[in-house]
């Protein structure tokens, strides 16, 4: 059986992935507003049952996307804005969905740091920078984050991606 998305999560989540991706962009960084906003939106969209997941499941929804985005963020893999984006989005796909969504996310950030990386020259210290930071459970981030490197993006336009994706149903 193919899942019909949902009109308004699918919106919601397309007009909040497409405003934190240009935020992120621009500034770097995201806002908690924006992201509590997010959260607000969907727990509300949730409790008037405008969507198919329930208070409950937007609830859960927030906390899966926390747990599985937050040991990127304390390895150094990511930005607590990202986390906190990715958590919002998840009280508009609940706990499943956003599940789904992190595969995507996954993907798409791969995808997304191999192009910047290339596009900079830097491939292969990227590729080896990643490898460390793998290797050693993080330990090795603060010598490969350095502010002298340019080795930063925005990744939430790969978060906006992905949980697109899942909002579609993929």
């Amino acid at each position: 059986m193919v899942s019909v998305p949902n009109p308004t999560v699918l919106s919601v989540v397309a007009a909040a992935g497409a405003i934190s991706a240009a935020i992120d962009m621009k500034a770097r960084r995201l806002p908690n507003p924006l992201t509590v906003g997010i959260a607000v939106i969907g727990v509300a969209l949730a409790a008037l049952r405008a969507t198919p997941v329930g208070v409950g499941g937007a609830l859960a929804g927030v906390g899966v996307g926390l747990a599985l985005m937050l040991p990127g963020y304390l390895i150094g893999a990511t930005g607590a804005g990202d986390v906190k984006l990715f958590a919002a989005l998840g009280s508009l796909l609940g706990p499943s969905r956003i599940g789904m969504a992190f595969i995507y996310v996954a993907l798409a950030g791969g995808a997304l740091a191999i192009a910047i990386a290339f596009r900079r020259g830097r491939l292969r210290t990227t590729l080896a920078g990643t490898a460390a930071i793998v290797r050693t459970a993080g330990a090795a981030a603060p010598e490969i984050e350095r502010t002298s490197v340019n080795n930063r993006f925005a990744y939430a336009p790969a978060i906006a991606l992905g949980a697109l994706a899942a909002a579609l149903g993929l």
